[in-house]
């Protein structure tokens, strides 16, 4: 799916956590937060696409996911963090070339004709955490498990995987049908990922030596040569252009995002704009990872992963059109289904470390709420979704003020921003309460508790907001009329 990550490196963040965030852009996809208790969890796995079949290991972690309300095309779970607390996103569908594809090609299911049988396809989005999370107690062993798994199986698309624990985060990228690469990401960056092969640097002596801080598919280095993939000068290895694509697709739809990016978490290090600008919304050369000029904090995930690229002339909602209003597809787009960003915290005991920020809809209208994912219960405001709106959930509550907002942005923008706001400090304050309670008394219960006041402050402020944004648009009805208006 198409779909924009964030991952941010212990040293990088505000509190020595490490963050990965990602939009899951699908198509309206209706979604809802929930717990995969190891009773629950399958011991043989069928994917609905690809109808492959595997086998799974005894004795799974409880975890959380988002997955779809409608499992008529599978689980989708996309994201969640695990009783280990070690978090997972999966996935952010990259680019590839014809090269790779051609010499890898994708294992895509076979259907049954005539006197062939079905031959399955390999593992995708629809299943990657259902087969990694409840099986792993780091990054690093999810990058092994994934990988291990790809080669085994193959995949039958391209796509980027993100994992982090108290310590470290890993980001994975699936190279054709069966191969892959991974790198640590510095302690000190951030990585930004708009649905391209990102990857610009890796060491491939660490790969095939040490394997502190590289890791790839057993066979890479001979599949680089044998099929003449090496596009590199200068003996500077970069996977992006091995690997990787550069379209004129990618200037309108991926590169501008990471522009957005780069261009707020490093405005001081890096020329954004203008004719000496280091990089601009169509430079192919945009950093994969970046030492930020502040430190990051949740609500710069959240603001990023809102973006329409507000304060420049790309915004699509900019009164004044320099004639490039809406050239770029924004980050914060229409179709998003969920947007997670899976924290683990270092300063707090073991078991309130995994903290999961919920969005629901658009990101540039919808809150993002913070909730305890070591839990074995998710309050019905997130988990109780039909496929039928209703404003007694967050998703759908946040899909309504989206809708209505989005063709008055102007007179509702304060309110999104307030009620935003709002949510935000009212969450803060919540997590504060919780974690002094909870680290004092050492009754780790209490995590229900606090979730349920979680979810109970954001259905109160996203009633309000709803009730604010639904008065502004029905007073902008197109046949309003009055009778001093002949």
């Amino acid at each position: 799916m198409p779909c924009t990550t964030i991952l941010v490196g212990k040293k990088a963040s505000h509190d020595g956590s490490t963050m990965i965030a990602r939009t899951d852009d699908g198509f309206f996809d209706v979604k809802k937060l929930t717990v995969v208790l190891p009773k629950d969890q399958p011991r043989s796995y069928v994917s609905k696409i690809s109808h492959v079949k595997v086998d799974l290991p005894k004795e799974p972690l409880r975890y959380t996911a988002c997955p779809s309300v409608d499992p008529k095309h599978g689980i989708w779970a996309a994201s969640g963090i695990n009783a280990a607390n070690v978090g997972m996103s999966a996935t952010e569908t990259i680019t590839s070339n014809p090269r790779v594809l051609s010499a890898d090609p994708l294992v895509v299911l076979q259907k049954a004709a005539g006197n062939k049988k079905e031959v399955p396809g390999g593992i995708g989005e629809e299943d990657m955490v259902v087969l990694v999370l409840p099986y792993i107690r780091s990054a690093r062993e999810g990058v092994l498990r994934l990988g291990a798994l790809l080669e085994q199986y193959g995949t039958y698309e391209s796509n980027g995987i993100a994992f982090n624990d108290e310590q470290e985060v890993w980001w994975l990228e699936t190279i054709g049908g069966h191969h892959w690469i991974a790198r640590k990401v510095p302690d000190e960056e951030c990585v930004i990922a708009p649905n391209q092969f990102g990857m610009d640097k890796f060491d491939l002596k660490d790969a095939f030596g040490e394997q502190k801080e590289n890791l790839c598919s057993a066979d890479l280095k001979d599949f680089i040569r044998e099929n003449h993939l090496d596009l590199n000068q200068k003996k500077r290895f970069n996977p992006r252009d091995v690997f990787g694509s550069r379209t004129d697709m990618d200037h309108i739809y991926n590169t501008p995002r990471a522009w957005f990016m780069g261009r707020y978490l490093a405005p001081y290090s890096y020329r954004w704009e203008g004719r000496k600008a280091d990089f601009g919304p169509e430079s192919d050369n945009i950093p994969w990872s970046l030492v930020p000029d502040r430190k990051v904090t949740p609500e710069d995930v959240k603001y990023l992963l809102s973006s329409h690229y507000q304060g420049t002339e790309y915004d699509p909602y900019i009164r004044h059109d320099s004639g490039r209003r809406g050239a770029y597809r924004p980050i914060g787009i229409n179709r998003t289904g969920v947007t997670v960003l899976c924290q683990i915290r270092c300063d707090v005991p073991e078991a309130i470390k995994g903290i999961e920020w919920i969005c629901f809809g658009s990101t540039t209208f919808s809150a993002m709420l913070p909730l305890y994912a070591n839990t074995d219960s998710i309050p019905a405001y997130l988990q109780r979704v039909s496929l039928t709106p209703s404003t007694e959930n967050f998703y759908w509550a946040s899909r309504l003020i989206g809708a209505l907002a989005d063709p008055h942005f102007g007179a509702c923008i304060q309110n999104i921003e307030r009620y935003h706001n709002a949510v935000a400090v009212k969450g803060r304050q919540l997590l504060l309460e919780y974690d002094r309670r909870m680290t004092e008394s050492g009754d780790f219960s209490l995590i229900k508790e606090a979730n349920q006041k979680l979810c109970a402050m954001a259905e109160k402020e996203t009633g309000e907001a709803l009730g604010k944004i639904l008065a502004t648009a029905s007073e902008r009805m197109k046949n309003g009329y009055n009778r001093a208006d002949q």
